[in-house]
């Protein structure tokens, strides 16, 4: 494993702490927090200015940037969806190192998907990948070099929303959950041969998208927390023997998980929702072992709370914005009380928020990008736009910010 993330997880013991390194080698970045302690990190720029390269993009894709050993990886697909592809690029050049192809097709999805939504993982040795044909779902693993190692065909993949689905790595396995409409299991593989590792069933209800992440504890074994319809739950990412589970218990039918949950200082927070509208966040204490009980609920919010975006936390603070409107909120992860919330007048929010050196970076659907300061007032340090569709996540590493467009590829800082 790559000695630099690897360092970063053994230190990360809670969502609170940062990790100073310079890859991004997941969805949201170091184990899924969405948090850097980078401070180069660019605050103003625009289409024309403050832009170090831009490259565009074959295809399109939601894929969300990763960062590893100076490369970027993403995915895409061809306009005509016969196609699938892995792009390696040169961080600092912003040229195409490889692009490789694989097999695709047509797909049905919820007009916010795409039919590469996958975000790749990487560490050190390997980036991973999951790819959707329009049927089936394969994980991949490739070399720096783009040398196919291994495929392990996950089977077929049923949801109206279509596939997007990110694969971790823990240790020497890589993990993904593969939560569908009418099947749903927490799969683990060899990161060397693809090979399966362990598994465990979960109950399907609807399909669910957010990542897995790790919490490290200063004594005893990790846990890999697992969240969906059916609850959230702690694995042995060794083994896959569960430590503990917490079920949801929705006022209606069962909601998505689409954004990932976090943990903040003993506290986990996580939001589900649906396109109809209806919400539901809550805050959980980390469990020991067995059934949670209702009891360990510190609070819950039925409404206010997002669907898609992640939740972000800076150790003291937890933030949240809204997907319709683009509000912005800040709140006390102990009591779920708002400090202060914010209508950020840039529309819709897809894209999930990150944060580098104290500093919030709220991305639009219409590719505007807010910088706000975090604490207990609300600072906006700027505005930013790039005149063109966001829908992932951005990546930041080595002191710049990189945000994938519909089209191009955009690398911000000096």
């Amino acid at each position: 494993m790559h000695q630099r993330w690897l360092l970063g997880l053994l230190l990360w013991a809670g969502f609170g702490l940062t990790v100073s390194a310079s890859d991004w080698p997941r969805f949201r970045g170091p184990n899924g927090t969405g948090t850097v302690a980078d401070k180069d990190v660019p605050i103003t720029w625009s289409a024309t200015q403050g832009v170090k390269w831009k490259l565009d993009l074959p295809g399109n894709g939601n894929s969300s940037p990763i960062v590893s050993r100076g490369k970027l990886f993403l995915q895409a697909a061809s306009e005509d969806q016969s196609k699938r592809y892995l792009i390696c690029i040169d961080a600092s050049k912003g040229t195409i190192d490889w692009q490789k192809e694989y097999k695709g097709g047509r797909v049905a999805i919820h007009k916010l998907n795409s039919p590469a939504s996958s975000t790749p993982a990487a560490d050190g040795e390997k980036v991973y990948a999951v790819f959707w044909d329009g049927k089936n779902l394969y994980l991949t693993a490739w070399s720096y070099g783009g040398e196919m190692v291994w495929e392990h065909d996950l089977g077929e993949f049923r949801s109206d929303h279509g596939a997007g689905l990110s694969p971790i790595v823990v240790g020497d396995q890589v993990i993904i959950n593969n939560d569908q409409q009418d099947f749903a299991e927490i799969q683990a593989f060899s990161a060397k041969t693809g090979s399966p590792t362990w598994k465990k069933a979960r109950q399907a209800y609807r399909a669910c998208y957010s990542t897995p992440f790790v919490i490290q504890k200063p004594k005893g074994p990790s846990e890999l927390i697992v969240t969906s319809t059916a609850g959230l739950t702690s694995y042995n990412p060794d083994t896959g023997a569960v430590n503990w589970n917490w079920m949801w218990k929705f006022d209606k039918k069962g909601l998505r998980t689409v954004g990932s949950a976090i943990a903040q200082n003993g506290i986990i927070i996580a939001a589900s929702g649906d396109g109809g509208g209806d919400r539901h966040m809550i805050a959980l204490k980390e469990g020991a072992s067995g059934t949670v009980p209702d009891s360990s609920v510190l609070w819950q919010k039925k409404k206010g709370t997002p669907y898609v975006p992640t939740v972000i936390g800076d150790g003291k603070y937890i933030y949240w914005v809204l997907d319709k409107e683009g509000t912005l909120v800040c709140a006390n992860p102990k009591t779920g009380a708002e400090v202060w919330s914010e209508r950020l007048g840039g529309g819709a929010v897809t894209a999930s928020p990150v944060i580098a050196d104290g500093k919030l970076y709220i991305v639009t659907e219409k590719g505007t990008t807010y910088v706000v300061k975090t604490g207990d007032k609300y600072d906006l340090l700027s505005k930013n736009t790039l005149n063109e569709t966001v829908y992932a996540t951005p990546a930041i590493a080595d002191g710049h910010l990189f945000i994938r467009g519909m089209k191009s590829l955009y690398c911000l800082g000096k």
